[in-house]
């Protein structure tokens, strides 16, 4: 063969790289599954929002006996019951720390006049407990209860 013909063959034939080349849409890497740059994902992991475990928390404080309503936390809240609007999340603070099974929790509730308001306060802590650990599997460390009024039922 002369090197006309090697330099034809050359270009005809595929480079190494380019045949191995993955279609398009496939996922890069060796094997099946490619890792994350983060790592490998934890399968079958349920993850509860602090949105929802403010609406699980802000109804089982309501269904305490001598519990009236929950109290505004934020400007947003106030501005919402002024307009008439009211969600079962008002008057619930979340704070999580470092892992997602734990949390802390601040509610402000408003009690009936007459009520002993220590025994509320414990039913209050007690019932939210038992609600976010059932529920929605999230442990509670730290439950304060906030009395922010006294009402007529």
């Amino acid at each position: 063969m002369s090197s006309k013909e090697d330099k034809s063959r050359a270009q005809v034939a595929p480079s190494a790289k380019t045949a191995q080349k993955p279609a398009k849409g496939a996922p890069k890497g060796k094997g099946r599954a490619a890792k994350t740059p983060a790592g490998p994902r934890k399968k079958d992991q349920i993850v509860v929002t602090d949105g929802a475990l403010a609406k699980i928390v802000g109804l089982s404080a309501h269904e305490v006996p001598g519990v009236v309503g929950m109290a505004p936390t934020t400007f947003t809240e106030g501005i919402r019951r002024i307009l008439g609007t009211r969600q079962v999340d008002e008057g619930v603070v979340i704070a999580r720390g470092e892992k997602q099974d734990m949390a802390d929790v601040d509610i402000y509730v408003v009690v009936a006049y007459g009520v002993n308001i220590p025994v509320v306060a414990d039913s209050v802590r007690e019932r939210v407990r038992y609600a976010a650990k059932t529920y929605a599997g999230v442990s509670l460390e730290k439950v304060r209860v906030h009395v922010a009024g006294v009402s007529r039922a």
